[in-house]
């Protein structure tokens, strides 16, 4: 961990519900878009989309929420003191997740979720 400032690096993932998950996969699949990982019968499913992920998740959203855009950051916990310290509440302190990255979620004033995010190891 450091004392620098974050850098916004990249938006890694963008995040999105389906109602019908074997229908966007097959339509995602048609446009050429490789599987990382999920699939047709899958409750979550990502898409390799040149460096970053396109992501759909079953079910419909919750009200204020249309889904996820992930960013990536240098430094996940200095981009977290740099939230706290603007007097914004994350849902959660960082945390570092099963499928490789160390996290935290925060809220827009409109209810969209934006997921600072690191790979644990690059």
């Amino acid at each position: 961990m450091s004392d620098k400032e974050p850098v916004l690096e990249a938006i890694s993932a963008v995040t999105v519900f389906t109602a019908d998950m074997a229908a966007a996969v097959a339509f995602y699949q048609r446009l050429g878009f490789e599987m990382r990982y999920g699939g047709a019968d899958a409750t979550f499913t990502s898409f390799h989309v040149g460096p970053g992920y396109l992501n759909l998740m079953a079910g419909s959203p919750p009200a204020a929420l249309w889904g996820r855009i992930i960013i990536h950051v240098s430094d996940v916990d200095a981009m977290y003191r740099r939230v706290r310290e603007a007097g914004l509440q994350p849902e959660a302190e960082p945390s570092d997740a099963f499928w490789g990255e160390r996290y935290f979620h925060l809220q827009d004033p409109d209810g969209n979720e934006l997921s600072f995010a690191r790979p644990l190891s690059d």
